[in-house]
């Protein structure tokens, strides 16, 4: 469904482009407001989203759509910029540290105590904005009513852009590139005045460089526990409605919330990748803002709206579609669980078989034995760990990787077959290095032979027991071990198999281990556990309204905006590089007469079989122009490692105009622990 834009809407509204919110110790963030128009005289319940991507520029599009709409409908919005971004005032250090959400609890008070505000807030957000939201909740301020949180993590080790399983992702190094930009960014002289350059200046020499932070930290230790409301699931008293997207990377999060969180949640995972649902690519998109609403109505302002009468869990149902790195729309339905964990979920189990075969029942012995050390080269279809706008960043035919991998799967399949929840591989192996990985990917198998990937997970050996605690393999010992994979929905047809792939690598969507590793899996004790789901009468009664917003604020694309995934073999180097490039144009908005661009390459390589040779390099800029004023910047980011370091090289360069303002450059070499 397409995105409609409404211009009449149920209130009228008054918009405070820019405006300051003291913090205790002086800084001030910058913040825009919508409301309606009566709510000085009649103060309504506010709706806070809390970001650092620029409100002026970056997000000022899709914030006018979103906040205009529910001011639009009763709600006072408010976007603020976090300490150290956007036109707001400090440096911002790091994600989701203790001033982040002090500064979180000081915004809700100074919001209930403003005259238009009648004390009840809710917070809204996707990514960051989600993940602070629940944090900020687990601190229990008292104007804090409700929570939407969209595509968010409840753990931030286990199942966040830096590490899963245990295993270093290589968007680790793709996030700190895209934040160490926008940590590089001007503030605007139009709102903060004549002190821009200054406070430009103190963000750029100050912020640091994130990557080495996270790289420091390769075990589940204090620093990860430390927003990860999965310590203490009770602390959270506000209700939550956690929504993500199978494309996105953090949909596994919606079912643990939905497990662990005492307070009243719901839970909604679409087809999409890392968009708000009602801008949701793979589609279908739907009616998000409108289920907010019904949302904040209940929690906010006490309306009989129905909202926590529906089922507990919505899910889209996949279906089969053939394997590409973009989709429009995603074939499925939607079902619904009143709970769960569910009843309506029964354990599955099919057996790794000699030959390949996968069945509901074991036929191997006790001597079955298989081995295998995987190319690097498998992984060069894995897609991105997350999908941040379903260009072409998903996974693609996995029979690309299949030939460097372990193979197990169904003869077609008698019956249609529907999962809903986390498949988990049992695996008995031995390695013969003393650090090791294993891949596990699920796909559906359409009788061409096409392989459409369902589902993955990861798992570092050295982590098998414990993410705090890791411990070497002993080379040759024999090990039981389980590796989870993402929760899904799927329906796979009556005439297709389920394959089960099994590799020693996937990069570059994970770091690969320190040498090439050879595994060898015990296969009569090896069994996939897949939650097998009936189909329920009562799904058909679940939809959406059509998506609609605000009318955006006015703008243009000035410079043609190009994206791609490239991956070059060059045959007589032995050599692969995988390129995926941004570049968003020149933007322009008419209101405040400033264009910006945003241009990213992120490259990952590698040579043959060595291990030591994988590297990784973001190189990112960004440029402003108003009149006179024309600041812009240029990051590069490079990792490379050995057996026993990971390497980082990193240079950031301003200007204001053709002035060279600031240059830096940082060279880091960081142990490698279990990883």
């Amino acid at each position: 469904m397409k995105l409609e834009a409404q211009q009449a809407l149920p209130c009228p509204i008054k918009e405070i482009e820019h405006t300051t919110i003291p913090m205790a110790d002086g800084v001030a963030l910058a913040a825009r407001i919508w409301m309606p128009e009566r709510a000085s005289r009649d103060p309504v319940p506010a709706i806070l989203e809390f970001i650092p991507y620029n409100k002026r520029d970056f997000t000022a599009v899709r914030d006018s759509m979103n906040h205009r709409w529910f001011a639009g409908h009763g709600y006072a919005c408010v976007r603020v910029d976090m300490r150290g971004s956007g036109d707001s005032e400090g440096v911002l250090l790091d994600e989701y540290i203790e001033q982040e959400q002090e500064d979180g609890l000081a915004i809700l008070s100074w919001i209930a105590e403003q005259p238009w505000c009648n004390g009840k807030i809710g917070m809204y957000g996707i990514s960051w904005g989600g993940f602070n939201g629940l944090q900020i909740a687990a601190r229990q301020p008292k104007e804090l009513q409700a929570v939407v949180s969209v595509a968010s993590t409840d753990d931030r080790y286990a199942d966040d852009v830096h590490y899963m399983g245990g295993c270093l992702l290589g968007d680790n190094l793709s996030w700190a590139s895209t934040m160490f930009a926008y940590n590089s960014s001007p503030p605007d002289p139009e709102c903060v005045g004549d002190d821009w350059a200054d406070l430009w200046q103190q963000r750029m020499e100050k912020s640091g460089l994130w990557v080495v932070n996270w790289l420091r930290h390769q075990t589940r230790d204090a620093y990860w526990k430390h927003g990860s409301i999965s310590e203490d699931f009770s602390a959270v008293k506000a209700p939550v409605l956690a929504v993500s997207g199978w494309a996105d990377g953090y949909s596994n999060a919606v079912f643990r919330l939905l497990r662990g969180l005492e307070s009243p949640c719901l839970g909604l995972v679409g087809p999409w990748s890392h968009k708000y649902p009602h801008q949701g690519v793979p589609g279908p998109a739907i009616g998000f803002l409108q289920e907010c609403l019904r949302w904040w109505d209940h929690w906010l302002k006490g309306k009989h709206t129905g909202i926590m009468k529906e089922p507990r869990l919505r899910a889209w149902m996949q279906e089969y579609a053939p394997p590409a790195s973009r989709y429009k729309e995603r074939p499925g339905r939607w079902v619904g669980e009143s709970s769960w964990p569910s009843g309506r979920i029964r354990e599955k189990s099919l057996y790794l078989n000699p030959y390949g075969r996968l069945g509901k029942e074991r036929t191997g012995d006790k001597t079955s034995r298989l081995s295998l050390q995987s190319p690097l080269s498998v992984g060069q279809f894995a897609g991105k760990w997350c999908s941040y706008s379903a260009t072409p960043d998903l996974p693609g035919d996995q029979r690309e990787e299949d030939g460097g991998s372990l193979v197990w799967q169904t003869p077609p399949l008698e019956e249609d077959c529907e999962i809903l929840g986390q498949p988990v591989l049992h695996l008995r192996l031995s390695s013969d290095q003393p650090d090791a990985m294993v891949a596990v990917r699920l796909s559906d198998v359409a009788p061409d032979g096409q392989a459409t990937r369902v589902s993955y997970g990861l798992l570092n050996l050295t982590h098998r027991e414990s993410h705090e605690c890791p411990k070497k393999l002993e080379p040759g010992q024999a090990y039981q071990v389980r590796v989870k994979l993402n929760d899904c929905a799927h329906a796979f047809r009556g005439d297709h198999r389920i394959r089960v792939s099994v590799s020693t690598s996937l990069w570059p969507l994970a770091w690969p281990p320190p040498r090439a590793t050879r595994l060898t899996f015990m296969t009569d004790e090896c069994v996939l556990k897949i939650p097998q789901r009936d189909p329920a009468p009562e799904d058909e009664a679940i939809g959406y309204e059509q998506p609609v917003a605000a009318e955006p604020l006015e703008w243009g694309q000035l410079g043609s905006a190009d994206s791609h995934w490239k991956l070059e073999r060059d045959l007589g180097l032995n050599t692969e590089v995988m390129e995926a490039l941004r570049d968003d144009g020149v933007r322009y908005l008419k209101g405040i007469d400033l264009s910006f661009t945003n241009w990213v390459r992120e490259q990952y390589g590698f040579v043959n079989m060595d291990f030591k040779s994988a590297w990784g390099e973001v190189l990112s800029t960004r440029s402003w122009e108003r009149g006179d004023w024309k600041p812009s910047f240029r990051t590069h980011t490079r990792m490379t490692c050995d057996e026993k370091f990971f390497y980082i090289e990193a240079d950031l360069d301003a200007w204001s105009g053709k002035k060279r303002v600031f240059c830096k450059s940082w060279d880091e070499k960081i142990p490698r622990q279990h990883v």
